[in-house]
């Protein structure tokens, strides 16, 4: 058996061990003989989010720095855009990044570390961050995770204002099930609904993702864009009267148990050389 086909049953075989969902199962047994630059076949992408958490001073800089003249237009060379970087306003300790970085390949994603490595360009841009000493280290620690789009929301959208660089704020909000069960069930009601009732309500939706690989499974997170604060609390409160909202959430496809257990809900801001 060739070593890549291989390796591509173990890791289904391990997740299929470590009961993930039908979606993480999907994703693992794709044939890793796929090349680096093609789509998958469900057309659906797949996210890595990456937190960096930062102390105050140089590191801001040299990580501001990094990702917009090398990490960024290195991924842009691999075909890998937009990518967003966001700071965060509420929800989360500061100075810290948020990274979203969107392919429709999953082999891309899984050696994106490698082929910048390979990147000569993109060596000299972050030398300063990459070798950054133990003593001056760049950042404190990151951490990540990996997603697929949902079936009903198969593609990244960025904002309007996006364009012009206008201003916009993010909301990204994960919910987190008691079981697979309620997660697999909190994924349909959005395919069931749930984002024509947020389309309805005036909002602006960037992504939607359900979580593979990462801390605190089973979860799903997506992400939102308004004007501003208070045109977000207004949107959301003409969310929650909406006669589709009371509709969806009382089916009791839905409404059986709390298919959410825990809620995180982060307010944040586009760096001003973010793509989203």
């Amino acid at each position: 058996m060739h070593r890549r086909k291989f390796m591509a049953a173990s890791l289904a075989a391990s997740a299929l061990a470590a009961g993930k969902t039908a979606a993480a199962r999907a994703a693992i047994t794709q044939d890793s003989s796929t090349p680096a630059n093609a789509q998958d076949a469900s057309g659906r992408e797949y996210y890595q989010l990456r937190r960096y958490q930062l102390r105050s001073g140089p590191q801001v800089k040299l990580a501001n720095g990094y990702f917009e003249q090398a990490f960024i237009p290195a991924a842009n060379r691999l075909g890998i855009r937009p990518v967003g970087v966001f700071n965060p306003v509420v929800g989360d300790r500061s100075p810290s990044l948020y990274v979203l970085i969107p392919s429709t390949s999953l082999v891309t994603l899984a050696h994106l570390d490698a082929r910048l490595a390979a990147d000569a360009e993109y060596a000299k841009a972050a030398a300063e961050f990459l070798e950054a000493p133990a003593t001056a280290p760049a950042y404190e620690r990151f951490e990540s995770s990996l997603m697929i789009a949902f079936e009903g929301w198969p593609r990244l959208q960025t904002p309007s204002a996006t364009a012009t660089h206008g201003p916009r704020t993010f909301e990204m909000r994960t919910y987190e099930s008691p079981s697979d069960r309620d997660h697999i069930r909190k994924v349909e009601m959005f395919n069931s609904g749930e984002f024509e009732v947020f389309r309805h309500a005036g909002f602006q939706s960037v992504f939607y993702g359900d979580t593979l690989i990462g801390p605190r499974l089973p979860q799903l997170t997506y992400m939102l864009a308004f004007d501003d604060l208070a045109s977000r609390n207004k949107l959301w409160s003409a969310f929650g009267g909406s006669p589709e909202w009371k509709k969806l959430s009382s089916d009791t496809r839905f409404a059986f148990e709390e298919i959410v257990s825990n809620i995180t809900n982060l307010i944040l801001s586009p760096a001003g050389y973010s793509q989203i």
